[in-house]
């Protein structure tokens, strides 16, 4: 179905819950890309292309989740499933987003534990790490394409977004507040308001647990990576990093690499690797612990901020505010395609599967996931 671009009336009246919840599911289950690709694809099919989401909706959903602590593309759906059904519907889509990839990083790791590490999946990871490059590309472009428009202010915000994500490697939380801040002063400079009003950004944090058990131990370790990290996996990652290897010591360098490879080659949000290193730590329970850690404090975030998130983005003040807050998250993402670019694009082999995938992206409409398959079949034949 082609979509109708003049229009912005959203349609979610004529879609059931369980027909949402059934699209988070097929996402969660072969949505490649990490949490940029992801957030790329839900604008194409639930604005675009099926109209069950308006684009008014998806720009207030994707503030949300780059503006509050936890995964970008979890914290996005379950914001849509709560505007679609409020806490039912952000529990179904929650669950249905989160579910695939979980179970699917379950075997993995069951397998990896069972076999003492996966080194077949390097080649194909090699080629799989530019082709993802090239999706997180073209989902970057179109929505800035989308959400940027011929706004100066907006461009001018992107621009400096992009160029501290991609100096820095990592989101910087203040730049996105003062890229709001920016944004809501012009349009009350414009509109000439004389008393301007403020709004608070909710901040989740848990209590600390003082039990020495290890699922305790990951539980609350993980709920603090989903609390107070920002953004996309690579800001999760490096936090991460310091607290699994560094701090604890729960695993060595190289299974801390071949989690993040688990991540990136199976669907749905990147931050799943919680699971793969819970399971390695504790088993089952530890995955579970893990994962419940990093998701837990998205899904509280999105039921207590959304009720009135949604009223003050509708004030053309906090509207405007949101919207520099949108341009800085388009900017983020830009520079993030820069990082993952120069640390998976290192030799000509991984430009060349980077180009061509890039080029069908924006010629052709292939699946992500079978061009995921071509590309680690390519990576395969390729690697030395």
């Amino acid at each position: 179905m082609t979509p109708n671009t003049d229009s912005d009336t959203p349609s979610t009246s004529s879609v059931s819950l369980p027909r949402f919840c059934a699209y988070f599911l097929w996402l969660g289950a072969t949505g490649f890309g990490g949490p940029i690709a992801l957030a790329g694809y839900m604008q194409r099919d639930l604005v675009e292309r099926r109209r069950w989401v308006s684009k008014e909706d998806y720009m207030e959903g994707l503030a949300l989740a780059q503006l509050a602590p936890g995964p970008l593309a979890a914290q996005l759906a379950i914001y849509l499933g709560y505007l679609r059904a409020g806490t039912l519907g952000a529990s179904l889509v929650g669950l249905a987003f989160i579910g695939p990839s979980f179970a699917m990083v379950l075997a993995i790791s069951a397998a990896y534990v069972r076999f003492g590490g996966l080194p077949w999946m390097q080649p194909a990871f090699y080629g799989i790490g530019a082709a993802v490059v090239a999706i997180i590309a073209r989902s970057a472009w179109k929505l800035a394409k989308m959400i940027l428009g011929k706004d100066s202010l907006k461009w001018a915000i992107f621009a400096v977004l992009a160029f501290s994500s991609a100096f820095t490697g990592r989101e910087v939380v203040w730049l996105f507040l003062l890229a709001g801040a920016v944004a809501y002063l012009a349009k009350a400079v414009k509109t000439r308001v004389s008393r301007p009003q403020v709004s608070a950004v909710l901040v989740l944090s848990g209590a600390a647990m003082t039990a020495k058990s290890k699922v305790i131990e990951l539980l609350w370790f993980f709920t603090k990576a989903g609390s107070f990290v920002f953004g996309s996996g690579l800001a999760i990652v490096p936090f991460l990093y310091g607290g699994v290897v560094q701090q604890h010591h729960w695993l060595t360098d190289r299974q801390f690499l071949d989690a993040v490879a688990v991540a990136m080659i199976t669907p749905g949000p990147v931050v799943i690797t919680a699971g793969f290193i819970g399971y390695l730590v504790d088993g089952p329970w530890g995955a579970m612990a893990a994962a419940a850690g990093v998701f837990v404090p998205v899904y509280l975030v999105v039921l207590f901020v959304s009720p009135y998130f949604k009223r003050i983005a509708r004030n053309p003040q906090a509207r405007a505010a949101l919207e520099g807050v949108t341009a800085a998250a388009t900017g983020a993402i830009a520079g993030a395609v820069y990082v993952l670019g120069r640390r998976a694009v290192h030799d000509w082999a991984t430009a060349l599967i980077a180009v061509v995938a890039l080029l069908i992206t924006f010629r052709w409409k292939v699946p992500e996931p079978i061009l995921i398959v071509v590309a680690g079949v390519a990576g395969v034949v390729l690697h030395r």
